[in-house]
């Protein structure tokens, strides 16, 4: 693999449309949250004093308010970073044509390099797979993203091949048009049949590399869930998002009292999780002692082809471990 360090040509301009239910806010804080890029709020500032944030075809100032129906171009400088190396990593299909693919992503891999991970992701993979025909909206780093799957989370990706494709994809997910829905396993028992959580997120004060509910200056997310299951001290859950911030199921079940089952970061420890569990249920015990990752699996996807205006619906089937806790807890309706 070439790991020399070379100068990039810079991406393409990324393309943001403002949704009214995003407004108003502050620009930098806009792009800080809603960004596939992972960019601190400074950084975001430098571009837009340096003209290279335009809304509307204008240049703006840090402290522009967005008002929704605004379309944002984004340019990025060049970077020293190395471009990503295809890998012969095998990847799940579950659809491909000339625009998109989509994929069921296994649990443990990384969506695309970063710090900590310049190879073995899913960008790598596709690389290879897709022989360099992929979208360049997303840069470098990210050809074809379009939107994301945390690294433990399994489940319904779609990727884009050409950047009219991935144009049309960006629009469905900030028009809501495309659906998602996940399964998840949570600690604790819900004791309503279905709900919705609307509460916004932004940065967690206490650590940014997390998300967290934030009344003032988080942006509106909403999670629609359905009990599917019941168990002793634990509930299965269908998950609709009505919105697509970063970790938005995970922060919503933990804020509300039921965090997702193994999810390192927004739940409870495995003794914490076993004190859920009322005596009397080994088989139970033994379940969440296997659990090394959340029990988050991304089931259905629902768009629109980017292309042919076709709707499409996708389903990934449960990872082995997803399995395998269905089968070890059962469940009740």
């Amino acid at each position: 693999m070439n790991t020399d360090r070379r100068e990039t040509p810079a991406p393409p301009t990324l393309l943001l449309n403002v949704s009214s239910s995003d407004a108003p806010c502050r620009i930098d804080v806009y792009l800080t949250e809603n960004l596939e890029e992972d960019l601190t709020r400074s950084r975001v500032q430098r571009l837009i004093r340096d003209g290279l944030v335009l809304v509307d075809g204008a240049a703006v100032k840090p402290g522009h308010a967005v008002r929704g129906g605004e379309r944002i171009e984004i340019s990025l400088p060049p970077t020293a970073e190395p471009a990503p190396e295809p890998e012969a990593i095998p990847l799940d299909i579950l659809y491909e044509d000339d625009a998109i693919v989509v994929l069921n992503k296994e649990p443990g891999i990384v969506l695309h390099p970063g710090a900590g991970a310049r190879s073995g992701t899913l960008v790598n993979a596709l690389l290879h797979h897709c022989r360099g025909s992929l979208s360049g909206i997303g840069g470098t780093a990210r050809p074809g993203i379009v939107h994301r799957l945390d690294r433990l989370t399994s489940g319904c990706l779609c990727v884009a091949k050409t950047d009219a494709a991935h144009r049309g994809l960006a629009a469905q997910l900030a028009d809501r048009t495309m659906r998602r829905s996940y399964l998840a396993w949570v600690v604790g028992e819900m004791p309503e049949r279905e709900g919705r959580i609307d509460a916004p997120i932004g940065r967690s004060r206490r650590d940014r590399t997390q998300m967290a509910v934030v009344h003032r200056g988080g942006r509106p997310a909403a999670t629609r869930w359905e009990v599917l299951a019941r168990a002793p001290g634990l509930t299965r859950l269908l998950c609709r998002l009505e919105t697509g911030r970063t970790h938005q199921i995970r922060v919503h079940l933990a804020h509300i009292g039921f965090p997702v089952v193994g999810d390192p970061e927004y739940g409870l420890s495995k003794r914490d999780a076993r004190m859920r569990i009322p005596p009397g249920h080994p088989t139970l015990i033994q379940a969440l002692a296997r659990v090394d990752r959340q029990l988050l699996h991304a089931w259905r996807l629902e768009l629109i082809h980017p292309t042919t205006g076709e709707p499409m619906q996708f389903e990934a089937p449960l990872p082995d471990d997803f399995g395998s806790f269905d089968a070890a807890v059962g469940g009740r309706q």
